[in-house]
């Protein structure tokens, strides 16, 4: 007895529904630990004693650890893939601006906004199209502390 399994569900939306402009506040927001940050730096070999030492830390202008900015970064793209891309992407093609206008700390709760700059249909697949994205991420006081831009390749709507 063999049981068909059903069609895999999608939450991510297809090239034609992503269409320059739209922008998506991204429903789930998270706070940041300094276990994340620990672990994030330690199992990326990044030994930066801004993220890790706490006495080190204190003597700098911030006068506290840093969330590791690639964190930082995988947080919010990460966020965005529920609304954006779960489910329809092909493949992500490339990052381009990347900053990082104010630090996160532990503690901090952040949320993600994305919004389409670009879509083009691919010219050598007709299936797919490529849409350039801006994620932004904003900590709890609602100041923009990521924002990067990202192409992706993504499944039109089977027909």
């Amino acid at each position: 007895m063999s049981a068909e399994l059903p069609e895999r569900a999608v939450s991510g939306k297809w090239f034609e529904e992503l269409t320059p402009g739209l922008v998506i506040d991204h429903a789930i927001s998270r706070t940041v630990t300094e276990a994340d940050n620990t672990f994030f730096s330690v199992m990326t070999m990044n030994p930066q004693p801004l993220h890790l030492d706490a006495s080190f830390a204190e003597e700098t202008e911030f006068g506290q650890r840093l969330v590791n900015s690639l964190f930082t970064l995988s947080l919010l793209v990460g966020m965005s893939v529920y609304e954006t891309t779960l489910g329809t992407t092909i493949a992500n093609l490339g990052f381009g601006e990347i900053s990082f206008p104010k630090p996160v700390f532990h503690g901090d709760s952040i949320r993600a906004q994305t919004e389409v700059i670009s879509a083009r249909e691919s010219s050598s697949r007709p299936t797919q199209g490529i849409v350039e994205f801006e994620h932004r991420a904003f900590n709890q006081h609602g100041e923009l502390v990521a924002r990067v831009r990202r192409s992706g390749l993504m499944k039109k709507r089977p027909v």
